[in-house]
């Protein structure tokens, strides 16, 4: 694969989604965008490796033939109900003796850090520095070239569960794919959704796919909290079939091409012609007719269910109706009709459709919420390779502190003959 090839591949429960990005002229560009059906996966979490070897092996496939590339490696973002962050700190003694901060103090303290006691069962996927302590001054973004004897380190540790991130990058492996970086979903489509400032501000990025949606709360620059939420856009879609009586196939082209959650903009005269969704042999006995509104306010309970688990996180780190910058919504569920209204009505704060503010491009595709993803794997490859870190964290000498693709890389590597 060409060294200038960026790939970044989002593994979700339903869709593959694959973004690639070529470095010309010193600069990012997008090549291509594509997405497949997904088995073998659900909430996150591998339930067939073989499924899931074979689903991720034909998007690669596509991939390659749209780009005309061999890819070899990407960067795979991660997410699941088993993904947990724990704040830990850091504590060390500076080294020189007239007291300047290096970098080496910074990394002995980020170290320390880590040393956090982490179940047996769970491995170490990111370790984000918040904010810096020097003797008594805290606050600090950037100890490096002060002056102190003590110096503190506040971090965010993201882990997951040893067996489930085992099972997943197996599959990936499985593939013949290597992966370059093992990153939290939600903090590579940040790359994508959120600026500095925004971030800098306070918002809440909510990732909705199809059986999980994910959160990552930002403040004064830093990634405050994640959580990931056993709900997803497949309930409502389960919602419409136990309401409406019918397959779950039907509930989705429902959903789809008729759902909203805007009720008050619907009367009870408003309807769906079922047979235009479905061939007349599928019918049956169900009802052809049906009301719009019902099937509207069968999604705006779930859209509220949502949003309220949300404002519990919120609600967990006293942030609720307190983030200025607003809530970003991107994934699939995210396109819904009406779901920001709902989020501005639930959070109590501004909210809007998240979109690729970082990148122009040509293709359509990575303008989708549902790309976003993917797409912010591919600008945090191209930071990293650029050595500066991703721009949430410019960690010390442009690294960036992970913890368990080196490790399950070479777990797995060892069970190849």
């Amino acid at each position: 694969m060409r060294e200038d090839l960026i790939i970044g591949l989002d593994v979700g429960s339903t869709y593959i989604r694959l973004v690639a990005g070529q470095r010309k002229n010193e600069e990012l560009q997008i090549i291509g965008a594509i997405e497949s059906l997904s088995e073998g996966i659900s909430r996150g979490a591998i339930n067939s490796i073989e499924d899931a070897t074979t689903s991720i092996s034909k998007c690669l496939e596509k991939a390659e033939r749209l780009i005309g590339l061999p890819i070899v490696s990407a960067l795979v973002g991660i997410s699941g109900t088993h993904i947990k962050a724990e704040k830990s700190r850091g504590v060390v003694a500076v080294s020189r003796s007239d007291g300047e901060i290096t970098e080496d103090d910074v990394e002995r303290a980020i170290e320390a850090a880590r040393a956090l006691s982490v179940p047996p069962n769970y491995e170490i996927l990111h370790v984000i520095p918040t904010k810096y302590s020097v003797d008594n001054q805290t606050d600090i973004k950037d100890p490096v070239g002060m002056i102190g004897v003590r110096l503190e380190v506040e971090t965010l540790i993201i882990q997951g569960l040893s067996a489930q991130i085992k099972n997943f990058t197996k599959a990936i492996y499985r593939t013949e794919l290597n992966i370059e970086d093992l990153v939290l979903a939600s903090l590579a489509a940040s790359e994508a959704v959120l600026n500095g400032k925004q971030k800098e501000l306070g918002a809440v990025l909510i990732n909705i796919g199809s059986s999980v949606t994910n959160v990552a709360v930002f403040e004064e620059g830093e990634l405050l909290h994640v959580a990931a939420l056993p709900i997803g856009s497949e309930h409502i879609t389960a919602d419409i079939a136990i309401g409406l009586r019918c397959p779950i196939n039907l509930a989705e082209r429902v959903k789809i091409e008729h759902g909203t959650v805007l009720t008050k903009d619907l009367t009870k005269k408003d309807e769906i012609d079922i047979s235009d969704l479905v061939k007349e042999e599928e019918l049956g006995d169900d009802q052809e007719i049906i009301s719009k509104k019902y099937v509207a306010e069968i999604i705006e309970a779930r859209a509220e269910e949502i949003m309220e688990k949300v404002d519990e996180e919120l609600k967990k780190i006293d942030r609720s109706g307190m983030l200025p910058a607003g809530a970003f919504l991107i994934g699939g569920g995210a396109k819904l009709p009406g779901i920001v209204e709902v989020a501005k009505k639930k959070l109590r704060l501004p909210a809007s459709l998240g979109v690729n503010r970082s990148l122009a491009s040509t293709i359509d595709k990575v303008n989708d919420p549902a790309f976003l993803v993917a797409l912010g794997l591919v600008i945090w490859g191209d930071q990293t390779a650029k050595g500066g870190g991703s721009s949430w964290k410019k960690l010390v000498g442009g690294k960036l502190i992970s913890g368990a693709i080196g490790k399950v890389g070479g777990w797995f590597k060892k069970l190849k003959p």
